[in-house]
């Protein structure tokens, strides 16, 4: 029997389960997939935003400021990278300066610091590469990057590390409740709980309808992006947005923690929650809006084009709620879920204890993480330093991005721990570069093989039927 449940392996569900596991509490996490961060958490923009977009008063605009404050501190304790440049939303006309005044407004009523309106000259000594049709902008000093899956990775590690469970690979089916205890269907568990938080993301309305609650519904919104290479990583230092519409925050422009320069995303809302392919005109649209925004964008330069659905609810704003004794809605969790995450997760706490969980902390928790060895950052004496300690550091694997044998051992080795080539990717950036892994990932293939005590051919892509191998070539031929 768990204290709590929680569904959904992703940013939001990881910072739960990493706030719940500072308490006396058995904890487990339920995902459906492979591995965890792979929904909407895998594909978004990585910003940390400051909060002047969502309209004060709700749920959106008390969560995201409160998060981007919190956000600080919670990746120095993770190990997680994370960046304050800033963010610019910039507007081409007299309308979009009337928006801005709006923004700008509303900001300031939510309680974001630092926030000022810009004339074209200020803008373009902040930012030179900005369009010169560009005529004002609105200047958050406290907005944010960060990468969202090594967050998720890194709060989901720390639960574990601190006695929370992880169940991958176990799709929810059946959810009742009975004397007290629900009893979660999910693949080849059954797990009984005290509690349940639903935080699906896309299929959130669907875990909620197995307990009776019909109130709201979820819809994807499609959202494609291009990664650029890190030669145009420094073209901006801040993320740049368009003045928004009423489907979002338009086309960006944004350095990343890691130096490559992101582009997107599109917002067309579909209907089919497994869809993320890439289109011919959303990636159109990309490059066509993007270089609308900053000028001298090489999109020659592209690594990658990608796809990102979004949790749209049907309330307009995060829906978070206790429809039921002991169970917790954390649904339609779209931007700024990623923002607002360590916040949601300390709502979600008290709406738990007001519910009848007793919350008693752990004597011996520990909220710290080490961080992956990031040694393509460090100085020829610290790389020596490592590799005299431990001589896989001194083998590259990933070429592109300088990521070690030490490095991708360390991944494989520290919760939750991967178990496929993309696993790996996303916890080292092995296979990230601009060969795209056609160098290391036999190597990658060939270490995980050996680390899980698996077949070379048993290993995948992202789980599931993605084989990569079939066999050896000369016993095949």
């Amino acid at each position: 029997m768990y204290d709590v449940a929680i569904i959904g392996a992703g940013v939001v569900g990881g910072m739960i389960a990493r706030t719940l596991a500072a308490y006396r509490l058995n904890i487990v996490i339920i995902e459906k997939a492979h591995d965890v961060a792979t929904g909407a958490t895998a594909a978004n923009s990585a910003i940390v935003h400051a909060g002047f977009d969502a309209k004060e008063g709700t749920l959106k605009a008390k969560l995201n400021v409160r998060g981007s404050e919190m956000m600080p501190l919670v990746c120095e304790e993770l190990g997680v990278k994370y960046r304050n440049n800033g963010s610019l939303v910039i507007g081409f006309s007299d309308e979009d300066k009337a928006t801005l005044q709006t923004l700008y407004e509303r900001g300031v009523k939510n309680g974001v610091r630092g926030l000022e309106l810009l004339s074209a000259e200020a803008l373009r000594a902040l930012e030179p590469n900005i369009s010169k049709n560009a005529t004002c902008a609105l200047h958050a000093p406290t907005g944010s990057i960060v990468c969202p899956y090594e967050l998720t990775f890194a709060a989901i590690g720390n639960a574990m590390d601190n006695g929370a469970e992880l169940l991958l690979d176990s799709e929810v089916t059946a959810v009742t409740a009975e004397n007290g205890r629900y009893t979660v269907t999910a693949g080849a568990h059954t797990v009984e709980a005290r509690y349940v938080v639903n935080a699906a993301g896309l299929y959130a309305d669907a875990i909620a309808a197995m307990v009776g609650d019909t109130s709201f519904n979820i819809h994807p919104r499609r959202g494609e992006y291009i990664l650029l290479d890190k030669e145009m990583g420094a073209l901006v230092s801040h993320t740049v947005f368009r003045t928004p519409s009423k489907m979002g925050k338009g086309i960006l422009v944004s350095p990343t923690v890691d130096g490559n320069l992101l582009t997107g995303p599109t917002s067309v809302d579909i209907s089919d929650k497994e869809d993320k392919s890439t289109t011919p005109e959303g990636i159109a649209r990309v490059m066509k809006e993007a270089g609308e925004n900053v000028e001298g964008i090489r999109f020659g330069a592209t690594i990658t084009g990608f796809c990102g659905l979004r949790a749209v609810g049907s309330t307009g704003d995060f829906i978070i709620n206790n429809p039921r004794h002991g169970f917790v809605n954390v649904a339609g969790i779209e931007s700024p879920g990623l923002s607002s995450a360590p916040a949601i997760a300390a709502y979600v706490a008290d709406l738990l204890a007001a519910d009848g969980l007793a919350l008693e902390k752990k004597p011996d928790y520990n909220p710290r993480r080490e961080a992956l060895h990031a040694f393509r950052e460090m100085s020829m004496e610290e790389k020596n330093k490592v590799i005299a300690k431990d001589p896989a550091y001194g083998r590259v694997i990933c070429r592109c991005e300088t990521v070690t044998e030490g490095e991708i051992l360390h991944a494989i080795r520290q919760n939750p721990k991967p178990r496929d080539l993309d696993g790996v990717k996303r916890r080292t950036r092995a296979q990230m570069g601009r060969c795209q892994g056609g160098f290391c990932s036999p190597y990658i293939v060939e270490m995980l093989a050996k680390e899980l005590n698996i077949p070379y051919e048993a290993v995948t892509k992202f789980g599931g039927k993605s084989v990569v191998n079939f066999g050896k070539t000369k016993e095949t031929l």
